[in-house]
């Protein structure tokens, strides 16, 4: 199945009242454990780059090129979108002409009247080939990519603004946060992303970061208040880093030829394939492809 924009399965996912795993990539590896468990569950996904794991990976021509070629030899046949995470303008740019069929502009660390004007040009640059995009209001805390957030909530009229550029999803500040979750962590402002859901519309489907470590029973309430779409990233880099260190102590790199990549790197793949599957159970997303 060829790549397809977000637009579709973001829309179905609003409307069924479930979400779709966004999940990171960082190589070769991640991306087919993360397209054996969309396939194993026959749900749709997001496979997703930040600016800087597309660099480490030799840009993004080589990830599209990639992706496509892993659909075609892994017999892939559930829907599968190639999202640019966090991108700045010129990123987000850069990926509409590579060949994503997703972007995201942040705007949310620019002053408003900029994000604005931005994001419009990147909507109408992406829609003329089809591409679907995501903005966000209200930056989300923790950094990615050096982009630094403190967890704001998201201005409402704002978030009204950004999705009348003609965005298809919207990420807005709820309290969420990149990376590990501190103890004092409060949680999920509920009764803040009702009221941005009440303000977009129904038929916006939203997006939560940060989605490592958010306890089950508000990514449960998140999906049921408008959350389409939800990232994971942190959490499968902790899982992928256990994996391999265990492997490395228990000397089974020193066995035969434990040494060899690609044995080296088995354990953490599976364990991003069985997290991957947890999750999109855990989202809903399971044989809603």
């Amino acid at each position: 199945m060829p790549l397809v924009s977000g637009t579709e399965i973001l829309q179905a996912a609003r409307k069924g009242g479930y979400a779709i795993g966004a999940f990171n990539t960082n190589n070769l590896e991640w991306t087919q454990a993360i397209l054996q468990a969309a396939e194993e569950k026959k749900a749709p996904v997001l496979i997703q780059t930040s600016m800087g794991a597309a660099k480490y990976m030799g840009g993004y021509k080589l990830v599209v090129n990639m992706v496509k070629d892993l659909i075609e030899s892994m017999n892939i046949t559930v829907p599968v979108t190639l999202h640019l995470d966090h991108g700045d303008y010129e990123a987000a740019l850069a990926c509409i002409e590579a060949g994503y069929t997703s972007v995201m502009f942040d705007g949310s660390h620019l002053p408003f009247d900029e994000n604005l004007k931005l994001a419009k040009d990147v909507v109408e640059k992406a829609h003329a080939k089809g591409v679907s995009v995501e903005c966000e209001v209200g930056s989300i805390g923790g950094e990615e990519d050096g982009i630094i957030g403190t967890g704001e909530l998201a201005d409402i009229d704002e978030c009204v603004q950004i999705a009348n550029t003609g965005i298809d999803f919207l990420a807005c500040g709820i309290g969420n946060i990149h990376g590990a979750y501190p103890s004092n962590w409060t949680g999920l402002a509920f009764d803040h992303l009702q009221a941005i859901a009440n303000a977009v519309g129904q038929d916006m489907p939203l997006v939560l970061h940060g989605g490592s470590g958010i306890p089950a029973d508000q990514i449960a309430k998140a999906i049921s208040m408008g959350v389409s779409k939800i990232n994971v990233n942190t959490e499968f880099q902790v899982l992928f880093a256990k994996a391999t260190r265990e492997y490395i102590e228990a000397g089974k790199d020193l066995e035969g030829k434990g040494f060899d990549p690609r044995q080296l790197l088995a354990p953490g793949k599976a364990a991003i394939v069985k997290e991957a599957e947890a999750h999109i159970d855990l989202f809903g997303s399971a044989n809603k492809a």
